[in-house]
C-alpha cells in the first residue's frame, strides 16, 4: 500500500496544483488557473465508470495479473503517457492543448484511483483498514513530495528562475518515469482473494447490478441518515480544496522563489502532512473514528486563517515555515480520518462503486468550487479570500458534531437514538 499510495499520488499535483504553479509563471491569469482547476472535476464524475472498473475484465490482462492489478496497470501506464504529452506542450502557447492533457492524466489517475481503492479495502478486513489508510496515506504523500517539491526543484535547477520550458520539461519527464513505481509493485503484488460476480450478458441486468444495487445497498444500510453522511462526505473538504488552488499562484505573486516552495511548502510540508496522517491513525484507534473526523474539520477549517496572516506579513520564510507546519500537520490528519471514514462506509460486495460514489461526493462540490477561486482571489484580494475559505469549513464541523454525538448516544444506550450506522467504533 506504500509503493501503490505513491503511484495515486504522484499525478495529482501535476495535473491540479503544480500545474497552476506552471501557468501562472509562464503569465497566465489568475482567474484561467482557476478555471483550468475543474480538471478535477474528473476525480468527482470518477463513479460514472467506476462499475466499469469494478465488473469488466481487461482483455488479456485480466487473466494474467486479475481484475484489480490489470486496471491499475492500465491506469499508470495511461498516465506517464500523459505526463510525456504535458512535458512538451506550452501553456502559455497551447493553453487548450495543456488543459486537455491535464484532462488524460486526471481521467487515468481517477481510473487508477478506482481500482486502488477497491483493492485496499478488498485486501484486509475492516479492523485493519486504519493501518492501511495510514501506509497510504503516506505513500500518497511522499509522491506530492516528490511531484511538489521535486518537480519545482528540477525544473529550477534545469531551467533556472522565471518561467523557462526546459526545466518543466526535464521535471515532467522524470515524473512521467517515477510512475515506473507502481508499475513495478503491480506485476509484483499479490492479487485480493476475492470472488467477483460474472458480467451479466443482458445490459438491463448488468446496469441494475453495477449502478443501482450499489447506491440502493447504501440507502438501505443508513435509511435517512444517508443524506447528513452524504452531506457531511461533500462538505469535509469544501475549505481546503479551495483555497488550494490559489495557494501556489499566491507563492508567484507574493515572491517567493520555486526553491523556497519547493523545500518548505512541497517538501517539508509533505513530511508534515506525513506527521498529521500518522498521528490522525493513532487518534482513530484510541479515540475513534468520528471523534478525528471532527478535531480534522475543526483544523482544517481553522489554519486556513493562517494563509490570511501570512499575506498581510509578505514573503518571510520564517512565517511560511510555521503556516506550513500547523496547516499540513491538520491536512494530514483530516485525511486519515476521513480515508478510514469512507472505508467504513462501504460494503465489500461493491467496494470499488460504493468508495467512488462516497469519493466523488466528496469531490464535485469542493472541485466546482475551486474553480471559481481564481475570480474570488482577484476580487477579493488574497487576505480575505483566505479568511472567506475558512468559513466554508464551518458546515463540515457541523455535521461532524452531529455525527459524533450521534455515536454517542448509541453508545450510551438511550431510548429513541437509531445511532450512526455500521463501520462506527459504536456501531
Amino acid at each position: 500500500m506504500l509503493a501503490l499510495g505513491f503511484a495515486a499520488g504522484l499525478p495529482l499535483l501535476l495535473a491540479l496544483s503544480t500545474l497552476g504553479f506552471r501557468l501562472r509563471e509562464a503569465g497566465v491569469a489568475l482567474t484561467a488557473v482557476g478555471y483550468a482547476s475543474w480538471v478535477g472535476l474528473v476525480y468527482g464524475f470518477k463513479w460514472c465508470w467506476a462499475p466499469l472498473v469494478d465488473r469488466l475484465p481487461l482483455p488479456g490482462l485480466t487473466t494474467t495479473l486479475g481484475r484489480r492489478r490489470s486496471w491499475l496497470l492500465a491506469a499508470q501506464v495511461a498516465v506517464a503517457a500523459g505526463l510525456v504529452g504535458l512535458a512538451f506542450v506550452e501553456p502559455h502557447q497551447a493553453l487548450g492543448w495543456t488543459v486537455g492533457l491535464a484532462l488524460c492524466v486526471a481521467f487515468a489517475s481517477a481510473t487508477q484511483d478506482i481500482a486502488l481503492d477497491a483493492y485496499r479495502i478488498e485486501s484486509s478486513d475492516a479492523a485493519r483498514q486504519g493501518v492501511l489508510a495510514a501506509a497510504y496515506q503516506t505513500g500518497y504523500r511522499l509522491a506530492m513530495l516528490w511531484s511538489g517539491g521535486g518537480t519545482l526543484w528540477i525544473a529550477a535547477r534545469v531551467g533556472g528562475q522565471g518561467y523557462q520550458p526546459v526545466g518543466w520539461r526535464a521535471a515532467y519527464l522524470v515524473m512521467a518515469a517515477s510512475m515506473a513505481v507502481g508499475i513495478v509493485t503491480v506485476l509484483f503484488a499479490p492479487e485480493p482473494t476475492v470472488r467477483y460476480p460474472l458480467p451479466e450478458r443482458r445490459l438491463s441486468l448488468w446496469l441494475r447490478t453495477a449502478f443501482v444495487e450499489p447506491l440502493a445497498d447504501f440507502v438501505r444500510r443508513y435509511r435517512w441518515r444517508a443524506a447528513l453522511t452524504l452531506a457531511l462526505i461533500a462538505t469535509y473538504r469544501l475549505s481546503d480544496t479551495v483555497m488550494a488552488v490559489m495557494v501556489n499562484p499566491f507563492y508567484v505573486d507574493v515572491g517567493y522563489s520555486k526553491e523556497q516552495i519547493a523545500t518548505v511548502s512541497n517538501i517539508y510540508g509533505v513530511l508534515m502532512t506525513l506527521v498529521g496522517a500518522w498521528w490522525g491513525g493513532i487518534l482513530v484507534v484510541r479515540q475513534g473514528l468520528l471523534p478525528t473526523l471532527l478535531l480534522g474539520a475543526l483544523l482544517s477549517a481553522g489554519t486556513n486563517l493562517l494563509f490570511a496572516a501570512l499575506s498581510v506579513a509578505g514573503p518571510q520564510v520564517l512565517v511560511l515555515v510555521l503556516v506550513v507546519s500547523a496547516e499540513y500537520l491538520a491536512t494530514g490528519v483530516a485525511s486519515a480520518a476521513f480515508v478510514a471514514y469512507l472505508s467504513s462506509l462501504t460494503n465489500v460486495g461493491y467496494s470499488a462503486t460504493q468508495y467512488a460514489l462516497l469519493s466523488s461526493a466528496m469531490l464535485l462540490l469542493p472541485k466546482w468550487a475551486a474553480g471559481l477561486a481564481g475570480t474570488a482571489a482577484a476580487a477579493l484580494g488574497y487576505t480575505n479570500f483566505f479568511i472567506g475559505t475558512a468559513l466554508l469549513g464551518l458546515p463540515a464541523v457541523g455535521l461532524a458534531l452531529w455525527a459524533v454525538r450521534r455515536e454517542k448516544h448509541l453508545a450510551d444506550g438511550l431510548p429513541g437514538a437509531p445511532g450512526y450506522g455500521p463501520g462506527t467504533p459504536a456501531g
